[in-house]
C-alpha cells in the first residue's frame, strides 16, 4: 500500500510539476496576453495553484485506476481525453483558451500523460 500512495504522490507531484512548468515559463504570456485581450487578468493566485494540484491528483488517480486494466498507450489516450481534451472543449467554448497554444500543448500534455502512466505502471498488479 505504501508504494501505491508513493507512486500517486510521484505522479502527483509530475502532472503538477509539468503543468506550472508549461503554464508559467513556457506560456506564460501567451496565456497573460489573450486574457488581457478578454479585459480580464491572468488568473496566477495561490489558490489557482491549490486547484491545480487537486486536478493533477484527480488525474493522477484516474490514470492510477486505468492502469491494472488497459495497456499503458490506451491508459495514456484515455487520461489525455478525460483530462486534457474535455478541459480544452469547455474552456474553449468559454472563449478563454488561446488557441495557438494547443500547437505546443496537445504534444506537450500527451507527454505528460504517458510519464504519469510509466509512474504508475510500477505498481504491484494486484492491489490491497
Amino acid at each position: 500500500m505504501f508504494r501505491n500512495i508513493l507512486a500517486l504522490l510521484a505522479a502527483t507531484v509530475w502532472i503538477s510539476a509539468s503543468e506550472f512548468f508549461r503554464n508559467q515559463f513556457l506560456f506564460k504570456s501567451l496565456w497573460v496576453a489573450h486574457y488581457q485581450k478578454l479585459g480580464v487578468a491572468f488568473p496566477a493566485e495561490p489558490i489557482n495553484g491549490a486547484i491545480l494540484g487537486i486536478w493533477s491528483l484527480a488525474m493522477a488517480l484516474l490514470i492510477f485506476i486505468l492502469i491494472p486494466r488497459y495497456k499503458l498507450w490506451q491508459t495514456t489516450l484515455i487520461a489525455w481525453l478525460a483530462s486534457f481534451v474535455m478541459m480544452w472543449l469547455v474552456i474553449g467554448n468559454l472563449g478563454v483558451l488561446p488557441h495557438a497554444l494547443l500547437w505546443y500543448a496537445v504534444p506537450l500534455s500527451l507527454l505528460e500523460c504517458f510519464v504519469a502512466a510509466l509512474i504508475l505502471t510500477g505498481l504491484p498488479k494486484k492491489r490491497a
